[in-house]
């Protein structure tokens, strides 16, 4: 685990006084540090380095601050939620837009990770504005870091709402045009692709919570592999960190529970039992632990897969509710002690949970590989191809594949109980072409309301009332 929130209150406020939201500098400050005068040597801008990965981390929602982001600790929502794996307990709130497709532009959550996925864009930027100050050695990294996270903001975005804005600077209180006007998806990738190809050229493999050449590498694989373009590079890129020193962890369950293992490329760093640096989105997912009665709870499509498919991933990926056991809550994460699991608890609260969340994995690099090889085909019988799935199966106690060819929805499925809870899902739905099938058959089957126009998120209205009405709203919302 790795604290972020390294920054002082003085260069918080040094940030926030540079932010370009007009509504947020109205009445203008007159006496503030800005970023522009605080950035005056390397040590400064490293604080703004970590500042980023700060953002990503999120805010516990034990801070009493009303206008906190959550980040990466409200995805599970997002993307969880909207596919089939995970619903609430008893449709509770805003949670339940999403689990039945209702979501509304108005939805507080998908505000917040809006809201939280710019100011990291934002963080990024200002990073990328004051590289001067750091030497020759250190102003490379410093760049591909700041790269690195502008486009893991940027992917995750545009993946969720569409269109977005274009945002490759810090924007002035007189770029409203800018912050409101959202432009074709492929600008936004183009974008994203150039981030993670400077960032590869830049970085090492020194860090897991923090930006590496094998994460950059791997989101890199990943964005063709959603473009449906460069199989080949996208292959090249796995077999570039599968070359490097990365590895499967042998028992499933230390993935989660044996922090910086040699399996992880890139997560995001909580601390237990500290409420600005612990993370309380696992205690959610539990009943009558978290602020709710219980939200991304297992689903019975989620829970025959990983009955079939998941070998002994199962037990580390859900179990049954020991105080209700009509219901199933997720493993992975879990931050309260199981002693049947051999899980201990990862803090004396599990609201100040310190389990950190795993964002690139090498077993996803294995599986992408797959994938690229397939090349947006039916099917592979490439030997490459089956040694990497094989490695998966053999982990979780299967066999490896028996025909000698691996199909896209074996794929599909494997994908899906080796990351189940993982905030992968609703995504390999998409990408592989499957989403409007699986989920208008899921939806039919628990009553819900999925249409196509559900595979994006509505822009928060808060933007769009801002705008003044620049910004234009999804179709279907």
């Amino acid at each position: 685990m790795k604290k972020y929130k390294l920054l002082s209150a003085f260069v918080i406020i040094a940030l926030m006084a540079s932010s370009c939201r007009e509504d947020f500098l109205k009445p203008y400050p007159t006496s503030a540090v800005s970023a522009e005068n605080y950035f005056q040597n390397e040590s400064q801008l490293l604080a703004g380095v970590i500042n980023m990965y700060d953002g990503i981390q999120g805010a516990n929602a034990l801070e009493d601050d009303d206008k906190k982001n959550q980040a990466v600790q409200f995805e599970y929502y997002l993307t969880e939620m909207r596919s089939d794996n995970t619903r609430t307990k008893s449709s509770e709130g805003e949670a339940s837009q999403f689990e039945k497709y209702t979501v509304v532009a108005t939805n507080g959550i998908v505000a917040d990770y809006y809201i939280s996925y710019y100011n990291i864009i934002f963080r990024a930027n200002t990073v990328l504005a004051h590289l001067d100050v750091a030497s020759e050695t250190t102003r490379p990294k410093f760049e591909g870091e700041a790269k690195f996270v502008r486009a893991y903001a940027n992917f995750n975005l545009v993946r969720l709402f569409g269109d977005i804005p274009y945002v490759d600077h810090v924007l002035s209180i007189n770029e409203k045009d800018v912050q409101f006007t959202r432009v074709p998806q492929a600008q936004i990738y183009a974008l994203i692709v150039s981030d993670l190809k400077s960032a590869i050229e830049t970085l090492d493999n020194s860090y897991k919570n923090r930006a590496s050449k094998a994460a950059a590498q791997a989101l890199l694989a990943k964005v063709y592999l959603t473009l449906k373009t460069n199989y080949l590079e996208a292959q090249q890129l796995c077999e570039s960190v599968m070359a490097s020193n990365y590895s499967l962890e042998t028992n499933f369950k230390d993935v989660f529970f044996n922090e910086n293992n040699k399996e992880i490329i890139f997560s995001i760093g909580y601390v237990a039992d500290n409420k600005l640096d612990s993370q309380g989105f696992s205690a959610e997912w539990l009943n009558s632990v978290g602020r709710s009665s219980g939200v991304n709870y297992v689903t019975n499509e989620a829970r025959a897969a990983l009955d079939l498919l998941g070998g002994n991933r199962k037990p580390y990926s859900y179990r049954q509710d020991p105080s209700q056991p009509s219901q199933y809550q997720v493993v992975k994460y879990l931050p309260v002690a199981d002693a049947a699991l051999g899980i201990q608890a990862t803090a004396s609260s599990p609201r100040m949970a310190g389990n950190d969340w795993i964002v690139i994995r090498y077993a996803d690099v294995l599986l992408m590989h797959v994938e690229a090889i397939m090349a947006g085909n039916n099917e592979t019988n490439s030997s490459s191809a089956l040694n990497s799935f094989a490695k998966i199966r053999l982990r979780a106690g299967l066999l490896p594949d028996s025909d000698g060819i691996i199909t896209r929805q074996e794929l599909l499925d494997e994908r899906r109980v080796e990351f189940a809870f993982e905030n992968q899902r609703f995504f390999d739905l998409v990408r592989f072409n499957e989403a409007q099938n699986v989920l208008s058959a899921y939806s039919s089957s628990n009553g819900y309301s999925f249409t196509t126009t559900d595979l994006l998120l509505p822009i928060p209205q808060r933007e769009i009332n801002i705008s003044g009405g620049l910004m234009k709203q999804n179709p279907g919302y």
